[in-house]
């Protein structure tokens, strides 16, 4: 197969991977976790899993090896949240919540990463969630509806913002792939498919042939992507979800900072 990526299809060639379940990927911990992403393009990424299939294992669950995430995005009415990450700001925060949609599973997140680069994740499980018909007001305790106020409470706890101030922002659609190196020193998620709607703004956005790739490893242990990737000449670029949703989608927020990338990727899908 090593000649031939170009004539198979991406979920063939993640049919020949070795995989490992669910229950044996939640026991890799990565103690020192360092993260790095990586945007490249639907074609280069079928040259990848080709490089790949020797040393790594995919997820599989329920026979299924490429998994369907949904995202719903919280801001203020001013979108503070993403002019702090326009600006440059380390500390900064994301309120979402994150359904995965194969599993029936709904979290609430709260996602801070402080001036030294670490990203921490706190998050609670929401059952009167479907991201199908999804109905936001599920993170405010306004006891209607049996929401819970352990929803409300999270929230207040966790996210520096007042939740008076917070509304809905944008949906995000995706699917994502999720290897482990045979050493379960490392995970590599790679998440395709990107589709966006601005649930203020009522528009739509896609980045149909763009791939972003996060590799998440122990501390500096050796990892065999990182050469592959380089042989592909796919470089390290950051990639925000929300930030890259909200420009594409809303003509009325500063995006100056985010121009480059875009130019970046447009070039990338030319190639």
């Amino acid at each position: 197969m090593q000649n031939n990526y170009k004539s198979v299809t991406v979920t063939e060639l993640l049919n020949s991977f070795e995989p490992i379940t669910l229950d044996e990927m939640s026991s890799i911990r990565l103690m020192n976790r360092t993260d790095v992403k990586f945007v490249t393009t639907k074609k280069m990424l079928a040259r990848l899993l080709v490089m790949a299939q020797d040393n790594y294992l995919i997820q599989e669950i329920d026979g299924r090896r490429m998994a369907s995430y949904y995202t719903v995005y919280f801001d203020t009415e001013e979108c503070d949240m993403f002019m702090v990450h326009h600006n440059g700001r380390l500390n900064r925060q994301k309120l979402r919540i994150r359904s995965y949609v194969d599993s029936s599973l709904n979290f609430l997140e709260v996602k801070t990463k402080n001036n030294h680069g670490r990203t921490s994740k706190q998050r609670v499980a929401i059952d009167n969630f479907s991201p199908a018909e999804p109905q936001y007001d599920v993170i405010f305790d306004d006891n209607r509806n049996g929401r819970p106020a352990s929803c409300s409470e999270f929230v207040t706890s966790h996210l520096k913002y007042d939740i008076n101030t917070l509304k809905e922002q944008i949906e995000n659609r995706f699917d994502r792939i999720t290897l482990v190196n045979r050493q379960k020193t490392e995970r590599l998620t790679i998440d395709l498919n990107l589709r966006f709607h601005n649930l203020v703004t009522n528009q739509d956005a896609a980045f149909d042939d763009i791939v972003i790739i996060e590799l998440k490893r122990d501390g500096l242990a050796f990892s065999p992507v990182l050469e592959m990737l380089r042989q592909l000449r796919i470089m390290p670029m950051g990639f925000s979800k929300y930030c890259m949703g909200m420009v594409k989608t809303n003509s009325g927020l500063k995006n100056n900072r985010f121009l480059q990338r875009l130019r970046m990727m447009e070039k990338l899908r030319q190639n």
